[in-house]
């Protein structure tokens, strides 16, 4: 298990820009909370302009609690976004983040985590211990057995102070250990780090799970597709290695499971806006 959270730029455009512009980092949760969630991500910023951010989303839900100019704490969880994420911060504000790790929201929202994606939901202080089947989705947040923890102080103080009220915050949640959740978080975990793994029919065959198996698993507990989560990693890896300099694009495309440097550029472009020479171009 690792002892430091990652710390690459994947899914963020223009990173240098973001961290000129805001104070950002990570963080790990309690030990107990890892095999559930990637690390927690704060942001701060006191702003003379407005600034705009984009994201390409990483197949993971969040659940974001943000406060800006003094005024009432704001609570939601947000669920895998398939398309471009954009945000304009002003004045000064504070957010609090937790990215769970691909599956790993599903033994706290204890439903189809594809109920959520696309979808942002306001955060509850209570969970329902039970919900009808077609009343939709229930709020989230702790279990009723869960402790009384006001989330309205989850931003105030210092980073460990911040930490500190996620841990318990999430701890009251009481996720249910599922090996469903684990299987699922292990898989997209391969392809995550895997560049070698294009295909969902060969994935499958090499984790002798079948086609269908590994997309109802994926959709109960990722909340997308195994060959979305697989082309999602493999471009947020072409951005970031755009992010260091030149590159020879028509290379990287075939490395990357493209089937030529065209096809490449249009799905660079439909996702971010800009074509792949146009951002390498436009960053700071």
């Amino acid at each position: 298990m690792r002892h430091q959270p990652r710390r690459d730029s994947r899914g963020i455009l223009d990173p240098g820009r973001l961290l000129r512009q805001v104070r950002f980092r990570r963080h790990l949760p309690a030990a107990a909370l890892r095999p559930y969630v990637e690390h927690y991500w704060l942001v701060d910023w006191k702003l003379t302009e407005p600034f705009e951010q984009r994201v390409v989303p990483h197949p993971a839900v969040n659940v974001v609690f943000h406060r800006e100019d003094g005024g009432a704490e704001i609570a939601e969880v947000a669920g895998v976004g398939r398309k471009l994420f954009s945000i304009t911060l002003r004045g000064t504000g504070r957010v609090c983040g937790v990215q769970f790790r691909p599956g790993g929201f599903r033994p706290f929202w204890r439903r189809p985590v594809a109920e959520l994606t696309g979808r942002r939901w306001p955060l509850a202080t209570r969970f329902p211990a039970s919900a009808p089947r077609d009343a939709g989705p229930p709020a989230p947040g702790p279990s009723a057995g869960g402790g009384d923890r006001d989330h309205h102080q989850v931003c105030d103080g210092t980073d460990d102070d911040r930490c500190r009220a996620l841990d318990a915050f999430l701890t009251g949640w009481a996720p249910e250990p599922d090996p469903l959740a684990l299987e699922a978080t292990a898989l997209a975990e391969t392809i995550r780090t895997d560049r070698t793994i294009l295909r969902v029919d060969d994935f499958a065959r090499g984790h002798d799970i079948s086609v269908r198996r590994l997309q109802r698993l994926f959709l109960e507990y990722v909340g997308v597709g195994p060959k979305w989560v697989i082309r999602r990693y493999r471009l947020q890896e072409a951005i970031e290695q755009a992010t260091g300099g030149p590159l020879d694009w028509a290379t990287l495309a075939i490395d990357l499971g493209y089937s030529d440097q065209a096809h490449l550029v249009r799905e660079f472009t439909a996702v971010t806006g800009v074509s792949p020479a146009a951002y390498a171009r436009s960053i700071g």
